[in-house]
């Protein structure tokens, strides 16, 4: 074997001292086993985003096998529970299993996570699958204009993260009827009269761009709950830096041909660009704020993750890696 040869190739005491164990894309798919396709062409259609295509094919070959485990966690963790409760004698309750998914602007984050929601909601033991976006606990741009933030929107300081914070602690704790905001895309701020409301779910969803960002160490000592601390499972999506951006600007050509001719769109005056104009501004805004935002909070926090998935050029998963119990 050639030198450059064992080097491409990872020794066993490297894949030993990793957390994650690695599965090419043929092999994670062989762990679908016998579970069965419960989404349509139709459905697919409906669950995806404008922008990001995914084929059933992907269904097919990464998300039913991460359903499938999903499904096997979240059992092991309702049985733990009803144990639990069985030796503290304590009345029958329920405990939702939050599963956060991460990653940068343009990645796919929101159609993984509705896909993941349709599949878990056809398990027999998950049949109540709810989803919230962390953007509808942004601060509103009133408060980011008032605290020069605008530009920072995204950056973990222009988040209401003690209302988030709160919001989880509910739901975690079983309770009914919990409230949670609504940000819009079209106006580009959060809807103040507006809330989406959770119920006490099987599973809970929750997707945000910094959602497993570490909590900073408290100056007085003293240990505050943070999002990722609620979290049972995590999925973070990563792609290499050069595809998000071409991802992200092919995304602003589209809303450029669609939302932005919205009259309400807060973006509404990149609908008179033309192609070239919309390249340079949809870089521009990418490399100034969504790419630092991806290099100092996001692609940091991808170790803490309990599974990577990591898309090509194409934006198929090419790699799934799984934290190692």
């Amino acid at each position: 074997m050639s030198l450059e040869a064992v080097m491409a190739t990872p020794s066993r005491e490297s894949e030993i001292a990793s957390p994650y164990r690695h599965f090419a894309r043929a092999e994670w798919a062989q762990l679908r086993a016998d579970t069965p396709l419960t989404l349509t062409h139709e459905d697919l259609t409906r669950l995806k985003s404008l922008h990001e295509p995914i084929s059933l094919e992907e269904v097919i070959e990464i998300y039913l096998p991460l359903s499938r485990l999903l499904a096997l966690y979240v059992a092991a963790t309702q049985g733990l529970f009803k144990a639990t409760q069985r030796f503290l004698g304590a009345e029958d309750g329920k405990v939702p299993y939050i599963i956060g998914v991460a990653g940068s602007v343009a990645v796919g984050k929101s159609t993984t996570s509705r896909v993941l929601k349709a599949l878990l909601s056809r398990w027999p033991n998950t049949p109540k699958v709810e989803l919230i976006t962390t953007d509808g606990f942004l601060l509103s741009n009133r408060a980011l204009e008032e605290a020069g933030l605008m530009d920072k929107k995204g950056f973990p300081e222009s988040y209401d993260n003690r209302a988030l914070v709160r919001f989880l602690s509910d739901v975690k704790a079983g309770r009914h009827n919990v409230e949670a905001p609504i940000y819009s895309h079209l106006i580009y701020d959060v809807l103040p009269d507006e809330k989406i409301v959770v119920d006490r779910p099987d599973i809970l969803i929750v997707e945000g761009i910094n959602v497993l960002l570490a909590p900073r160490p408290p100056r007085d000592g003293r240990a505050r709950p943070f999002v990722s601390d609620f979290f049972d499972f995590s999925v973070y999506l990563d792609a290499d830096e050069d595809a998000l951006e071409e991802w992200y600007v092919e995304r602003f050509q589209r809303l450029r041909q669609t939302a932005f001719r919205d009259p309400r769109s807060y973006f509404r005056a990149y609908a008179a660009l033309d192609e070239k104009e919309a390249d340079a501004v949809a870089r521009d805004i990418w490399r100034r704020i969504n790419l630092e935002n991806l290099r100092q909070n996001i692609a940091p926090t991808r170790p803490r993750a309990s599974l990577i998935l990591t898309k090509g050029a194409d934006h198929r998963v090419a790699e799934v890696a799984l934290r190692k119990l």
